[in-house]
């Protein structure tokens, strides 16, 4: 890790510690199933969003990362699942779920190149606090079971899509178009994080 990434590290943890913003991820008694888990990554932008930069990443690092990052988020966001299930409290979810939008879009841009164990580590913070939001609100849908299927198929699909596109723009104008769209991404994530 060099020294340039220290900074960024320690912002994001020290934001993952600030208060929760309103809580727009719980869904009430009935909505669920297959059909909305899978819709819900798809139509809400700020998962959308995150999933989409992780295969993004992947591809923009090349490697065995095109695979790692995005087989790794869906593993760690069911592990968040679990514990969003099982009822444990933990504030910050929703400023973390920003944050994974400002952070990944911001690496993207940045064309952050880190150890990959610390792009493992990075993007299973931001997974733990993705699938925690949905584990909390999986108890209150109709078929939790269907609803988590549902969700994982599409935020592996989502990946996909980040890497077939990070490896179509990548190769462009020395990956200036990939970085580009990390810095409109990172944008959405704060006015994801101030809405």
């Amino acid at each position: 890790m060099t020294f340039r990434s220290l900074p960024v590290l320690l912002l994001s943890a020290c934001l993952l510690c600030a208060p929760t913003l309103a809580s727009a991820h719980i869904t009430a008694a009935g909505s669920g199933g297959f059909t909305a888990g899978f819709e819900h990554p798809l139509t809400g932008y700020d998962h959308f969003l995150a999933m989409f930069s992780v295969g993004l990443w992947g591809a923009q690092m090349g490697g065995k990362r095109v695979w790692t990052l995005p087989v790794t988020f869906p593993l760690v966001m069911v592990l968040g699942g679990i514990v969003g299930i099982s009822g444990l409290t933990i504030s910050g979810i929703e400023t973390g779920i920003a944050l994974s939008i400002i952070v990944l879009g911001g690496a993207i841009a940045a064309a952050w190149r880190p150890w990959e164990w610390v792009a493992l580590a990075v993007i299973a913070v931001f997974a733990l606090c993705h699938g925690y939001a949905h584990g909390a609100e999986l108890p209150l849908a109709a078929d939790p079971a269907d609803y988590a299927i549902g969700f994982v198929l599409a935020t592996g699909l989502i990946h996909v899509i980040g890497v077939g596109v990070g490896l179509v723009l990548n190769p462009l104008w020395k990956g200036r178009i990939s970085r580009l769209l990390g810095a409109v991404i990172a944008l959405a994530g704060v006015g994801f994080l101030v809405g």
